[in-house]
C-alpha cells in the first residue's frame, strides 16, 4: 500500500510540472513569439522567429534595462542561446532546421534576477511526400474483398494521409483513405461476371506540405484474383500398394487449375506437378515405400493468367510396406568354448530405402556344409545371435531381415575364426588421431604368398572397463584400399582395439592395434593388490585404475623399486599392458633387501602420476647343496638301518646311530648286499665320540670305505650348518 501511494504521488508531482510548463509555453502570459512564413517549413527554407513583450510584462523597475534573450532547445533538451537584445522586441532569421520539430524558448532577463519565460514556439521541417509506388491490389477468394498496397518512401516526420481511389467500368468508383498505412481494404468484391473488366487504381497521399500521387495501376480481376487455399486435403492408396497414390481435395466454384506439391520427410526440395484435367484430384505413381510424405495443393482461376492460391496446409501420410531389399551387412566373432566354438553374429539395420517397411525380426539359419536343410533356424528382434557349434565340419550362416511384406535377400557367411588364414593378415597396421574424434587406420596388403584380398574389413571395440563383450563396429573398404576413417561409435578417452581384417572368399586374417580419438596423461597409476615370490622372482599383481580415469589407450605400464633409505635412482621395468594380463614377475631383486615397489601408467600424452607403494623383502633360502646333501644323508642311513641284522640283536641292546639308541629287535637282513653290522652292542657308559666312532663304520653298506668316509664328513659339515643356522634365526 505505501509503496502504491508513492508511487501515485510521483505520478501527480510529474503531471502538475509538465501541466505548469505547457501553461508558461501556451499561454505565453508575457508576450508573444511569432514564426514567418508558418510554423511547418520545407526543409532548406527560411524562416523569421520573432519575440516581442506585452504592455505592462516588462521589468517594472527600470523598462529601459529589459533584455529578451531568444534560446534553441536541441534533440536532448538543452537550451542554447541563438540571439539577445535589449528592448520590447527581439527577431532572428534561421535557415539550418533539420528534419523534424525544434523549440525556441523567449525569455526575459531582469537586472539581479532570474530570466522570466516569456513564450515560446516549435517549427516543424519536412518534405513534401514522395509519391507512393509499387501499387498492387488483390481479391482473395471469390468472395473476399478487393485489399491495395503499396509502398510509402523513406520515413517522414509529418504525418501523411492516403487515398486510395478505384475506377471501374462506367465511371464507377470506389475510395477509402486511412493515415500513415501502406494498404486499404476497399470492402468491396467483383464477381466473376467482372473476370474481364478492367479497373484503375490510384493513392494520394498528403501532409501538411502537399499532396502527391501515385501512377495509375491498372488492371483485370482475372489478374488481381486469387483463390483461397485448398482444404480437405486428403490420400488414398489403391489396392494398399505404394505403386498409385491418390489425392483428392475441394476447391472454390471459379478454379481451373491445380498445382501439387510433394517431398519426403527430410527432404529440401519439392517435386511439383501441374493439373488441368481434374483439379480436385490427382495420381501418383512409384512413390517410395513406407515412407512418410508431405503434400500440398495450390490453385488458381486461369490457365496461364492470374495469381495462385496460397499453398493448402500440409498433409502427412507414409507409405504402405514392400518387401525389403538388399542385404544385411553382417560380421562374426569365434571364441572357444569347452572343446566347440562360440559364434557371435552381428549387423547392422537395413536403410530406410532398403527396409521399405517396419522390420518385425531377424531369421539366422545355421547349416552345416553337407546338409541341404538348416541345421538350426532362430528368430530375434536384436541386432545380434550367439550360439555354440561343433569345431568338426564348415558351417555357414544366413541371416535376413522380415517385415509384414516378406523378407530380405540373406546374407550368408561361413562360421570360421576370421584370423585362422595368416597368409591373409594385412601388415603395418597402425592408428593416430584425427580432428573431430576421429581415428585413421592405416595398412599394407598381406604377402604375396597368400590369395588375392577382395575385401578389407576394419573392426573397432572398446577395450575392457568399458564393456569388454561389447558389439563390434566396422567398416568395409575395397581390396584397392589402404586407410580408412573411424568416425562414429566411438568416445574421446576411450581406447579401442581396432582389427583389421583381409577376405578372399571364405578365408580371412587379421592384425590388430590399439587406437582412440582422444588421449590425456593418465590421472593416476595402477593399483598393486598383491607382491609374492615365485620360483626366484617377485610376482607383481595389480589392476587397472577405474574406469573413470580412462583417458585414451595405455600404451606401456612402468613397474619402478627402490631399495628403502637409499638415495640410488629406482630401478625401471617397462611391461606391455596387454601380454601383462595385469601381473609381471620382476627377476633381479637382492635377498634380504627391502624395497618400495610402485606403477605408472603411459599414455600418448605423457606418464601418470604414481599408484600405491607397497613395501616387499625377497626373504634369504639355503643353496641347492645344503638341501640336498643332509636329505641324501637321511636317506642313506634310513636305508642302512632298516637293511642291518641290529633288529635280530637280543633285547635289551640298542641301535646307535649318530649318538643316539633305539632297540635293537632280531630280524633277517632286508639287504642282500650288506655285510657288516649297522647296529652293535655298545656297552653302557661309552663316550658321544666313541659312539661315533662304533655307528660310522656300518655306512660301508654303500660303497667303499673311502666313500663313507667322505660321506660321513659331509653330512657332519652339513648337519653342523643347518644346527648353526637355527642357532642363528
Amino acid at each position: 500500500m505505501a509503496q502504491a501511494a508513492r508511487g501515485c504521488s510521483l505520478v501527480s508531482v510529474l503531471v502538475t510540472t509538465l501541466l505548469l510548463v505547457a501553461a508558461e509555453i501556451d499561454l505565453c502570459k508575457r508576450g508573444d513569439v511569432t514564426v514567418r512564413p508558418a510554423r511547418v517549413v520545407a526543409l532548406g527554407s527560411a524562416v523569421e522567429v520573432s519575440c516581442s513583450l506585452k504592455p505592462g510584462q516588462g521589468c517594472q523597475r527600470h523598462a529601459s534595462s529589459d533584455s529578451l534573450v531568444l534560446y534553441r532547445v536541441r534533440g536532448d533538451r538543452e537550451l542554447r542561446e541563438v540571439a539577445a537584445r535589449r528592448g520590447q522586441t527581439l527577431s532572428l532569421h534561421v535557415r539550418d532546421l533539420p528534419r523534424g520539430t525544434t523549440l525556441f524558448v523567449c525569455k526575459l532577463a531582469c537586472a539581479g534576477r532570474h530570466q522570466a519565460r516569456v513564450c515560446g514556439a516549435e517549427i516543424s521541417a519536412d518534405a513534401l511526400p514522395e509519391p507512393p509506388g509499387n501499387v498492387s491490389c488483390v481479391q482473395e477468394g471469390e468472395h473476399g474483398s478487393i485489399t491495395c498496397s503499396w509502398s510509402t518512401g523513406p520515413a517522414v516526420h509529418l504525418r501523411r494521409n492516403y487515398m486510395l481511389r478505384l475506377q471501374g467500368p462506367g465511371n464507377s468508383t470506389w475510395q477509402a483513405q486511412c493515415n500513415d498505412c501502406s494498404h486499404l481494404d476497399l470492402g468491396i468484391s467483383l464477381t466473376s461476371e467482372h473476370l474481364e473488366s478492367r479497373f484503375t487504381a490510384t493513392v494520394t497521399v498528403t501532409n501538411a506540405l502537399g499532396s502527391s500521387s501515385s501512377l495509375p495501376a491498372p488492371f483485370r480481376l482475372l489478374d488481381i484474383a486469387r483463390p483461397l487455399p485448398p482444404w480437405d486435403v486428403h490420400v488414398q492408396f489403391l489396392n494398399g500398394s505404394n505403386s498409385r497414390c491418390r489425392l483428392q481435395w475441394s476447391n472454390e466454384a471459379w478454379v481451373l487449375l491445380s498445382r501439387l506439391q510433394y517431398r519426403p520427410r527430410g527432404s529440401g526440395s519439392w517435386r511439383t506437378v501441374n493439373m488441368t484435367d481434374s483439379p480436385g484430384r490427382h495420381d501418383l505413381w512409384h512413390l517410395a515405400p513406407f515412407t512418410e510424405y508431405e503434400f500440398q495443393v495450390s490453385s488458381r482461376l486461369h490457365r496461364s493468367q492470374g495469381g495462385w492460391s496460397e499453398w493448402s496446409e500440409p498433409l502427412w501420410a507414409r507409405t504402405p510396406e514392400e518387401e525389403p531389399t538388399g542385404t544385411l551387412d553382417v560380421w562374426l566373432r569365434t571364441w572357444p568354448a569347452d572343446g566347440d566354438q562360440r559364434v557371435s553374429l552381428f549387423w547392422k539395420s537395413l536403410r530406410t530405402a532398403q527396409a521399405r517397411g517396419e522390420i518385425l525380426h531377424y531369421q539366422v539359419d545355421l547349416q552345416e556344409a553337407m546338409g541341404r536343410t538348416p541345421t538350426l533356424r532362430n528368430v530375434t528382434r536384436d541386432t545380434s545371435w550367439t550360439w555354440v557349434i561343433p569345431r568338426t565340419g564348415v558351417w555357414t550362416a544366413a541371416v535376413s531381415a522380415i517385415n509384414s511384406k516378406g523378407s530380405s535377400r540373406p546374407a550368408r557367411l561361413a562360421l570360421a575364426d576370421p584370423c585362422s588364414t595368416r597368409s591373409l593378415a594385412p601388415a603395418l597396421v597402425s592408428t593416430s588421431t584425427q580432428d573431430g574424434d576421429r581415428i585413421l587406420v592405416t595398412w599394407q596388403p598381406p604377402g604375396r604368398s597368400g590369395p588375392a584380398v577382395q575385401q578389407y574389413v576394419v573392426e573397432w571395440t572398446a577395450l575392457a572397463g568399458h564393456g569388454s563383450r561389447a558389439p563390434p563396429s566396422w567398416l568395409r573398404v575395397p581390396p584397392s584400399g589402404r586407410s580408412a576413417v573411424i568416425s562414429e561409435n566411438t568416445e574421446p578417452y576411450v581406447c579401442y582395439q581396432v582389427r583389421v581384417y583381409a577376405l578372399s572368399g571364405d578365408l580371412s586374417g587379421c592384425s590388430s592395434v590399439l587406437g582412440d580419438s582422444k588421449h590425456k596423461a593418465p590421472l593416476s597409476g595402477p593399483h598393486i593388490e598383491a607382491i609374492t615370490e615365485d620360483q626366484g622372482h617377485v610376482l607383481v599383481s595389480w589392476s587397472p585404475g577405474p574406469t573413470l580415469e580412462q583417458v585414451g589407450c595405455v600404451l606401456r605400464l612402468r613397474i619402478y623399486w627402490q631399495e628403502q633409505d637409499s638415495s640410488a635412482p629406482p630401478g625401471l621395468q617397462e611391461v606391455s599392458p596387454g601380454r601383462a594380463q595385469n601381473s609381471y614377475a620382476l627377476p633381479g631383486l637382492q635377498r634380504q633387501v627391502p624395497y618400495t615397489l610402485w606403477m605408472t601408467a603411459l599414455t600418448a600424452a605423457g606418464e601418470s602420476p604414481p599408484g600405491n607403494q607397497r613395501e616387499f623383502f625377497l626373504r634369504g633360502g639355503a643353496s641347492w647343496i645344503s638341501v640336498l646333501v643332509p636329505s641324501a644323508c637321511v636317506a642313506a642311513v634310513t636305508v642302512g638301518v632298516l637293511s642291518t641284522p641290529c633288529f635280530r640283536q637280543k633285547r635289551g641292546h640298542h641301535c646307535q646311530w649318530m649318538g643316539h639308541r633305539w632297540p635293537c629287535t632280531p630280524q633277517k637282513s632286508l639287504s642282500p648286499w650288506s655285510s657288516a653290522r649297522f647296529c652293535t652292542e655298545v656297552p653302557t657308559g661309552l663316550s658321544r665320540d666313541r659312539e661315533a666312532e662304533v655307528t660310522w663304520p656300518a655306512l660301508n653298506i654303500l660303497g667303499t670305505e673311502g666313500a663313507a668316509q667322505h660321506l660321513q664328513e659331509l653330512c657332519t659339515r652339513c648337519w653342523g650348518a643347518r644346527v648353526g643356522s637355527q642357532h642363528m634365526g
